[in-house]
């Protein structure tokens, strides 16, 4: 019978006056060590993490994983699995010291500045996350990259390219006055149901401007969350419980909103477009669902490069809500409707058509697929 590996604990080295995310690396050490179930205190084995450097969340389970793994920068030890006291000394010598780590038996050293690589599991894609020291001078360039670094590689057209920005600055902001991510998904959700009332009485432009608010902050309270390391099972159900709730009840009041404008569908029109783009939402969830069961929890959106570019446009609310805006210019919010169940229905083709080829593409591969992002898909 195999025995498990130890976990090894994990403590953070030193001392750094400059904090990320409102936080100092002893805490955000200490939070990484917990979300990572990780115990925080010395022994053997520990994972020692030098304060003076900050780093992606990926490069402490990744070195947590591995005993003997040292990874350094400019030579000097940043995280390092040490496994019995003399390794322990010798690396807390070093970082005391702000010296290179010379060469220690048991030790394997991988120097950042050859860009190592280590596996997204979730994208199934190698990378190599963020290490950089932290100053003052530094702060905002790592703030930037532990930001981007939680972004979704695919997503949205709206999110991926039109407010990242606006987002980093609201989760400054959010993390400079100590907001929660529940705080930040509690504002968004007052909003997100602001909206819904302001779409069933005809005030779509007002609906839209706290939609857009809203869809910032459904950005902004994930990525605060990640980089401030206070992600919680209730505020996961929460925020993702509304993304899949609400959307329905936007659409369906926009269609009952027309009557203020006096552009009311008649029953079956009514009927026709709701069951398209109600029906439609559900099933392409379902399928989506679905595809993730049967490919080792990887989804439909990162198989192939065609499936990552069409999530951009695909029928969820951000697009949806792009032709909504156009229709708008046009004074027309009955054929922007129109036009979303159309796109939902479409896209539910093509979710559907990805599902066949996928079934088929498995029994011929006789596995679980892989991501095109993996590069070996």
């Amino acid at each position: 019978m195999n025995t498990p590996p130890v976990k090894p604990a994990v403590q953070s080295v030193g001392e750094n006056s400059t904090k990320l995310w409102g936080l100092s690396m002893a805490e955000r050490t200490r939070r990484l060590a917990r979300a990572s179930e990780l115990e925080v205190g010395d022994g053997a084995p520990v994972v020692l993490a030098n304060a003076r450097f900050a780093f992606d969340p990926a490069w402490l389970r990744h070195v947590a994983a591995t005993p003997g793994l040292a990874l350094t920068l400019g030579g000097v030890p940043a995280l390092v699995h040490v496994t019995d006291p003399a390794q322990n000394a010798a690396v807390r010598d070093a970082i005391e010291r702000d010296a290179p780590l010379d060469s220690v038996a048991g030790l394997t050293i991988w120097a950042y500045e050859d860009g190592p690589t280590i596996e997204n599991k979730q994208l199934r894609k190698r990378e190599t996350p963020f290490l950089m020291e932290l100053t003052r001078q530094t702060v905002r360039q790592i703030e930037r990259a532990s930001y981007f670094g939680a972004y979704k590689g695919v997503t949205d057209i709206l999110t991926k390219y039109l407010w990242p920005e606006w987002a980093l600055v609201v989760t400054r902001f959010a993390a400079r006055i100590g907001m929660t991510p529940n705080m930040v998904t509690g504002i968004g959700a007052i909003l997100c149901v602001a909206a819904t009332f302001a779409f069933a009485y005809g005030h779509y432009w007002a609906g839209m401007a706290m939609g857009l608010v809203f869809m910032v902050l459904d950005t902004v309270d994930g990525k605060l969350a990640r980089c401030t390391v206070t992600s919680s099972w209730w505020g996961n159900v929460f925020d993702h419980g509304i993304d899949l709730v609400h959307p329905p009840f936007w659409w369906w009041f926009w269609t009952t909103g027309l009557v203020y404008w006096g552009l009311g569908f008649d029953d079956t029109t009514f009927w026709l477009v709701q069951g398209a783009i109600q029906g439609g939402y559900v099933v392409q969830r379902l399928i989506e669902g679905l595809f993730i069961r049967r490919n080792n929890m990887m989804h439909i959106h990162v198989w192939r490069r065609i499936d990552s570019q069409f999530r951009l446009i695909t029928a969820r609310r951000n697009p949806n809500m792009v032709i909504l805006f156009v229709s708008m210019l046009f004074a027309r919010p009955d054929l922007g409707i129109i036009a979303v169940a159309w796109w939902t229905v479409i896209s539910l083709v093509v979710h559907v058509i990805q599902l066949i080829q996928a079934e088929f593409a498995r029994a011929k591969k006789g596995a679980p697929l892989t991501s095109w992002l993996s590069g070996d898909a």
